[in-house]
């Protein structure tokens, strides 16, 4: 079987009866016991259960009774992320293997989608840095290249996918947890719009949101589907789509006014090969008959920006559930004692002010263009444990590399808006590179259309990762 085959292909081919969910899950199981082990993916992972499950869909498929649109695809649960029976540790030393009592609302919607629940993936504890490295479960690494990293917070995921681990990953993103690790490994990252995808609680004041990362816009759109429905036990939810996202790619779309803008909001240096994936994604949006000009939105105050960064995820680390305090590492322990230095006042101040600001970001689009297109990233993707290392040696510093990796997305958390990342540029390092292409409120179906359109450009669902094809791996195990 192809490890890179789509979830939606996969789902038919189990529909069909051409595969038992047993054999799927048995062909990733072997994979993960060749590969995982020089990716570190998958940190946790109990194969009884995973064949249990896959047992329980066979059964389904045998009987034609219940079957669920995604029945017996494989997918692993990001280590923040609590599910029945397995341990939520935050990928944090502080925090004991206690088995979760229930689900978040995440994994019963991926569970009543008749997805295998296939592991957990790695991330940086407690979730605030774009790698995925932690002393509880180590260093995730890019299956392009295992000198690199494959970005984070949401890395394991990335990698299991990349090295065809998995057909899709859960994933979230709180300020380009999707976007920068599908850029640093070669796949489409959609973070939904604030309040499409249900959450028990909305972190990072209402800036995180779950979502997937695949190789394939079919399966963003389609997970979408599975995970963007309203919750009537929440604050909020976004407006209902006027279409199912897995029907509306198959649309044409109008033709597009195009923001491109290639400086970053935080003023930080942009690499010549992260501008180049922008321009290149604006070269072929133009090409398919859409309008590109030059844009230069405003995109937050530095005070709002900075703020977000130091006091709301500060803040919210604090309210983290850590058991032992000595044991966190030290950027964490610096942001919690930061928290500890600003009174409520100063907090909602702060809170205001995003608010405020967002109406003035959010009315862009639609007024000076629709879309926007914008690197992913400002800088290359960085060596494995070099983001890891300058944040726990100055964790008041700069932290420039960080910095860069989320001075293209960030914006997007704060404001709420769809932002989509996709894989159209290698760097000279073989390393991927995206754009990202952000979109208006609540119109992740524009996104996903033009994604389509340029799939069928750059063809990055035929591109594989050099570790993923390396049959020695296979041939000592």
């Amino acid at each position: 079987m192809d490890p890179f085959i789509s979830a939606v292909e996969l789902a038919r081919k189990l529909r069909d009866r051409e595969v038992s969910a047993i054999e799927i899950a048995e062909f990733y199981l072997d994979r993960h016991d060749a590969l995982n082990p020089e990716v570190n993916a998958i940190v946790w992972i109990d194969r009884d259960d995973v064949l249990r499950r896959a047992g329980e869909s066979d059964a389904r498929l045998r009987s034609g009774r219940n079957v669920r649109a995604f029945e017996g695809v494989p997918v692993p649960i990001k280590d923040l992320t609590a599910v029945r029976g397995q341990p939520c540790t935050y990928s944090s030393l502080s925090v004991n293997e206690t088995p979760a009592e229930q689900n978040e609302i995440t994994v019963d919607l991926f569970e009543e989608a008749g997805f295998v629940l296939f592991g957990r993936s790695n991330s940086p504890e407690f979730g605030p840095l774009t790698v995925s490295e932690n002393p509880r479960h180590g260093k995730t690494r890019n299956p392009w290249n295992l000198d690199f990293t494959s970005g984070g917070s949401s890395g394991g995921a990335s990698s299991a996918v990349a090295a065809g681990l998995a057909p899709v990953a859960h994933a979230s993103d709180g300020g380009g947890s999707i976007r920068v690790p599908a850029s640093a490994t070669g796949l489409v990252g959609l973070k939904p719009s604030r309040g499409r995808v249900p959450a028990d609680i909305r972190g990072w004041e209402q800036s995180t949101t779950d979502g997937v990362i695949t190789r394939t816009v079919a399966d963003s759109a389609a997970l979408l589907d599975v995970l963007g429905v309203p919750d009537p036990l929440a604050w909020y939810s976004a407006p209902a789509p006027h279409r199912p996202y897995a029907s509306e790619i198959a649309h044409t779309g109008p033709r597009l006014r195009v923001g491109l803008l290639l400086n970053a909001p935080t003023g930080v240096d942009v690499d010549p090969e992260c501008a180049a994936a922008a321009n290149a994604l604006a070269t072929a949006l133009e090409l398919a008959g859409h309008s590109v000009e030059p844009a230069n939105p405003f995109l937050f105050s530095e005070e709002a920006s900075k703020g977000f960064a130091d006091l709301i995820i500060s803040a919210s680390i604090w309210a983290s559930p850590i058991q032992d305090l000595d044991r966190v590492d030290p950027y964490i322990r610096y942001r919690y004692d930061r928290a500890a230095q600003v009174h409520a006042g100063q907090y909602v101040e702060l809170a205001n002010r995003l608010q405020w600001e967002t109406r003035q970001v959010v009315a862009q689009w639609g007024r000076e263009f629709d879309v926007l297109v914008t690197p992913t990233t400002a800088c290359p993707t960085p060596l494995a444990g070099s983001v890891y290392d300058e944040a726990n040696k100055a964790p008041d510093g700069p932290r420039l590399t960080e910095l860069r990796t989320i001075s293209f997305t960030s914006f997007c958390n704060i404001a709420g808006l769809p932002a989509i990342s996709l894989p159209v540029h290698t760097g000279a390092n073989g390393v991927p590179i995206g754009a990202q292409l952000v979109g208006a409120p609540f119109d992740e179906a524009t996104l996903l259309r033009v994604s389509a359109e340029m799939e069928q450009v750059f063809r990055w669902h035929d591109r594989r990762a050099p570790l993923a094809q390396h049959t020695q791996l296979f041939e000592r195990r």
